[in-house]
């Protein structure tokens, strides 16, 4: 839906959206996703709102979320590296990504992130982008998508990223410390290198 899906083993997220009706708890939500998931013999992994699964060649991210009561699109997530729980909105997400005018670097970064297998959570990814990139011009994609590793080898692991839908949900958070020191050294490699085809191939 952000139109910044890519086609490297079909990187893609789905978010499992429940009733707010829906009595079980968030943990038991995402705990019995991963179970059922993995009883049909499907390898998965429990990450840290998503549960991450390998199927027919595909790489996809499963998110599960209870809607909030009334006509909002408000969600609650479970957090499972604290055990805890965020709210947040994906329909915001997705308008921010979608109107942020950095699609094609984005979409750049998560080809990046695939090649050199990093664990970098996309809404997280995306937002960082568009920070990296908040004065830079548009349509220049490949000088952009430079300044984004720069920016990720320089200013990233102590930076703190927000939710835009809810300032209290802290999505730099989704990271540990040493997951993000392990980004900013890939992204220092890939920008000391010389020819693009050692950065992204």
């Amino acid at each position: 839906a952000k139109g910044t899906a890519i086609n490297i083993s079909s990187d893609l997220d789905l978010f499992v959206s429940l009733k707010s009706t829906t009595n079980n708890t968030l943990k038991e939500i995402y705990d019995s996703l991963f179970s059922y998931i993995s009883s049909k013999g499907i390898n998965c992994r429990k990450q840290n709102v998503s549960i991450g699964i390998n199927y027919g060649g595909h790489s996809i991210d499963l998110v599960p979320g209870k809607k909030h009561v009334g006509n909002t699109n408000d969600h609650s997530l479970y957090r499972n590296k604290k055990n805890t729980w965020t709210q947040t909105n994906i329909h915001k997400h997705i308008s921010i990504v979608k109107n942020s005018g950095r699609l094609e670097e984005i979409i750049l970064l998560k080809i990046w992130r695939k090649l050199h297998n990093l664990d970098f959570p996309s809404i997280y990814l995306e937002l960082v982008t568009i920070e990296a990139l908040r004065y830079k011009n548009k349509n220049q994609s490949a000088a952009n998508f430079l300044s984004t590793l720069d920016y990720l080898k320089d200013n990233f692991v102590d930076k703190i990223i927000k939710d835009p839908a809810n300032t209290n949900n802290v999505i730099s958070d989704d990271l540990y410390k040493y997951e993000k020191e392990d980004i900013a050294k890939k992204a220092k490699e890939s920008r000391n290198e010389e020819y693009w085809e050692k950065i992204i191939w």
